[in-house]
């Protein structure tokens, strides 16, 4: 993981920042972060501490809460905990070849290995959160806190719109040209005139 330095100016009030963890030394909740995830966690620093931010909420696991560690120290926040920013679990149990078994995920979204959550299973708590949202979009729910647990549910951003667009439709913008806005300074200039012949001409 590599920080790319950002500009050190606060960001307007309201602006959700979304990291990644660092580099960790494996897929169980408590691996550690390799030593390059440590220093990925370091330079988030410097990256992101002139932003402003007023709150930090992490995944409980180790190599989430390690990664902003450093940055609410620096910053002089605490961590807020949210078990909802957990990710598919693969295997309750520490695997040397589960990079490989990662894979094998991939390739069959129906294999669980002990302990664990297949990609099917995953998806269909993503697809009820969409499930969820698109019931409320037809109702009177709390639309904001339910595209909020659909995106923790790993929904991307045309998905939860999609989920919407059912209940309220696809609002339909009416163009409003605005003309002559450049017109009035070149007024009597022959080469503007030209212009405006010639797209008429067309």
């Amino acid at each position: 993981m590599t920080a790319t330095p950002v500009p050190d100016a606060p960001l307007p009030p309201g602006t959700l920042l979304l990291v990644r963890h660092a580099r960790a030394s494996g897929q169980e909740p408590d691996a550690e972060l390799t030593p390059e995830g440590q220093a990925g966690a370091a330079a988030l620093v410097p990256a992101l501490r002139g932003l402003g931010a007023t709150r930090i909420v992490s995944s409980p696991w180790r190599r989430a809460t390690d990664t902003v560690a450093p940055l609410a120290e620096a910053q002089g926040l605490p961590v807020t905990l949210d078990e909802r920013l957990t990710e598919r679990v693969l295997t309750g149990v520490p695997r040397a070849d589960w990079r490989d078994r990662l894979r094998d995920s991939f390739a069959d979204d129906t294999l669980a290995l002990p302990g664990g959550e297949s990609g099917a299973a995953a998806r269909g708590r993503g697809q009820a959160a969409l499930d969820a949202l698109r019931t409320g979009a037809e109702g009177s729910d709390n639309l904001l806190a339910l595209a909020v647990e659909a995106a923790r549910a790993r929904a991307t951003l045309g998905e939860i719109s999609s989920a919407m667009e059912d209940g309220f439709g696809r609002y339909a913008t009416q163009p409003t040209p605005v003309k002559g806005v450049y017109a009035a300074p070149y007024e009597g200039d022959s080469r503007w005139q030209q212009v405006l012949d010639g797209v008429k001409a067309v």
